[in-house]
């Protein structure tokens, strides 16, 4: 598996179809069929960034 975000294949697994990209830092976990991305805001919250990757970037394959 790659990162959505980056490309990279350092990612960490986190929990259960939850991963973590270490080259640039965000939150991948699988939904049914498609990827939900998230990043960290400066007060820690995680923010969705499924709204910078069409639909068929984020389908589960």
């Amino acid at each position: 598996m790659r990162c959505l975000n980056c490309g990279s294949n350092h990612l960490g697994e986190i929990g259960p179809s939850q991963y973590y990209c270490w080259n640039c830092y965000v939150e991948i976990k699988k939904e049914r069929h498609l990827y939900d991305v998230a990043g960290l805001d400066r007060d820690g919250t995680l923010v969705s960034l499924n709204d910078l990757f069409t639909e068929d970037e984020r389908r589960v394959e």
